[in-house]
């Protein structure tokens, strides 16, 4: 039985008509196109025949017409040496009888003419050029959107990461480092997140969001009060501890507005979508000021600061407080004074204030509150009694009747200071 050899199924036509409407779905120009196009078309011809400088290729993506002209100089027969670049005399006059030598002969070329390994690297190198220049388009995309709040769907979940898709099926990376604490994903969620960096490593973009970038915080923000979208109010500093403390300094450009009312709201309505979407995530909205050493008091608040001394050149500074502030001031963890000094750009140090009636090697009550509960303190702080040596100077027995605790209690908070001073 005679069988009959198939034929390479190349149409040029079609090729330019699927590329064009690559071009409408990835937003890339026609410039562009053509150039990917003809730069592919030149690359295989040059592999084929060593150079393509005596071709010229004409391009039409919107119509998906393809030409292939070859230029080659009239030689006298049988002193053709590169049939590439050369025609003889007389298969020159068999085009046209009017050709010399020396002339130009432009003839068209059917792409399919230069073979099937012609084809096959055709599309090998379309296919690598589209696959590279839909990554330049990604990243030409996103370069210019960091710090932008994105929605988009949860795909995967792993370990270090969870991959993110937007409405037009771009991935975005979300790790686990960049998630708030108490983030759990499941495939086909949304969530919100900002765009903190656009990587193009070997022309592979990567697309990474944030949702523990203090800018996430700022463009919530930005989108739930209506002042700071109309430039009535500046944030000019955030800090986040993520998921558990936020300290963000505003400005107000109207001086009948109070900037920090006016972000919290009414009984703070306007943060309390924010604090559920960063899982309880406290945040403080204070003043902000060009005077360091106020912005430092008000970053320390609740605490309340008697004295700084700055160092500007170390960017230090050393705040002393009361006694019964410092705790106040570092907060639970440190997280207070961490953001402090995030807040303002200074490393803060802060000293317990030496109140000149406490004896030199006293101490106050207030430094024992890992031993001793914060109201019995507050207990003994009533009576008067604010210092170690107060107590211990007073006997056991007026301890019991002024303050109206426990004996054992009593006990114990004298076996505490007296073993202090032991030390």
């Amino acid at each position: 039985m005679a069988t009959q050899k198939k034929q390479s199924a190349f149409d040029p036509a079609k090729l330019i008509e699927s590329l064009a409407e690559f071009k409408e779905t990835k937003n890339i120009d026609r410039t562009t196109l053509v150039g990917v196009l003809e730069e592919c078309f030149r690359s295989v011809i040059a592999k084929i025949n060593g150079t393509d400088e005596n071709y010229d290729v004409i391009l039409n993506p919107d119509k998906g017409d393809l030409e292939i002209y070859q230029n080659r100089v009239v030689v006298a027969d049988g002193e053709v040496k590169n049939p590439n670049m050369e025609i003889s005399l007389s298969d020159a006059r068999k085009i046209d009888e009017d050709y010399e030598e020396g002339e130009e002969v432009s003839q068209r070329v059917e792409f399919q003419d230069f073979g099937r390994r012609a084809i096959l690297t055709l599309r090998q190198t379309l296919a690598a050029r589209i696959l590279e220049l839909e990554h330049d388009t990604i990243y030409n995309k996103f370069k210019d959107r960091v710090g932008e709040v994105v929605n988009g769907e949860v795909y995967q979940s792993w370990k270090r990461e969870t991959l993110v898709t937007d409405d037009e099926n771009n991935e975005m990376i979300l790790p686990k480092t960049e998630q708030v604490p108490g983030d759990f994903f499941r495939k086909g969620e949304t969530l919100r997140a900002v765009i903190s960096k656009v990587n193009n490593l070997n022309g592979n973009p990567k697309i990474i969001i944030s949702r523990t970038d203090p800018m996430f915080l700022q463009r919530l923000l930005e989108a739930e009060v209506p002042e700071i979208h109309d430039g009535l109010i500046a944030i000019r500093k955030v800090a986040r501890i993520p998921g558990e403390r936020a300290k963000v300094a505003v400005e107000s450009f109207d001086e009948r507005i109070d900037p920090v009312g006016a972000c919290v709201g009414v009984k703070g309505n306007r943060v309390h979508g924010i604090v559920r979407e960063l899982h309880g995530e406290n945040i403080d909205v204070l003043p902000w000021t060009s005077n360091t050493q106020l912005m430092i008091t008000r970053a320390l608040s609740p605490a309340r600061v008697n004295s700084i001394n700055m160092n500007e050149e170390e960017k230090r500074a050393e705040v002393l407080l009361d006694s019964d502030q410092i705790s106040l001031a570092i907060g639970k963890g440190g997280a207070n004074i961490k953001l402090a000094s995030m807040l303002t750009g200074y490393t803060i140090d802060v000293y317990r204030e030496i109140d000149e009636a406490m004896d030199d090697d006293d101490i106050s009550l207030d430094q024992f509150n890992d031993d001793i509960d914060q109201w019995i303190i507050d207990v003994l702080k009533s009576q008067g009694l604010t210092t170690a040596r107060q107590v211990l100077g007073t006997s056991r027995e007026d301890l019991i009747n002024k303050t109206d605790l426990e004996d054992e209690t009593i006990d114990e908070i004298i076996r505490v200071l007296s073993a202090e001073f032991e030390k």
